[in-house]
């Protein structure tokens, strides 16, 4: 299936570009989701025509990012959460907890832009959590958590 990509996306192309993605992929996410229209001739043209309007939101978005990710690079959020003796914790720090204490904190981040690779925190400890804003930015924010006594 043929796209047009209205933004850009991770792994895929930047905004404008035509690319080829399965079918699945773009009837249920691309499309739905506003980040691409079909590769049709009237497609293609009602896009050309909008192009200089997409190109300054993608840049005021970008911008926005880059705002947000000074803010919360000065960030040190602290989260304290029941533990045993050795520190490791009963449950685990997921990114809902991590979200809820960078709000507390006074930033502003959704559970989505949130990113665990090895999954919730376990343990206690000091932690650099990345926090993904934008296709281009990422931010890197400081998290400790503590064993509540």
């Amino acid at each position: 299936m043929e796209i047009i990509l209205l933004q850009k996306v991770d792994n895929l192309g930047n905004l404008g570009d035509k690319v080829n993605v399965k079918s699945g992929f773009g009837r249920n996410f691309l499309i739905p989701s506003g980040h691409a229209v079909p590769a049709t001739a009237d497609n293609l043209a009602a896009f050309e025509a909008r192009r200089a309007e997409l190109e300054k939101d993608a840049a005021a978005k970008l911008a926005s990012a880059e705002s947000r990710k000074e803010k919360l690079e000065t960030l040190s959020i602290s989260i304290s959460h029941k533990a045993g003796d050795e520190g490791k914790l009963f449950g685990s720090v997921g990114t809902a907890d991590i979200t809820a204490a960078v709000e507390a904190a006074g930033g502003e981040i959704s559970k989505q832009e949130v990113r665990l690779p090895n999954g919730p925190y376990r343990v206690a400890g000091e932690y650099e959590v990345d926090i993904h804003l934008h296709a281009d930015v990422n931010a890197v924010i400081k998290l400790t958590i503590v064993p509540e006594e």
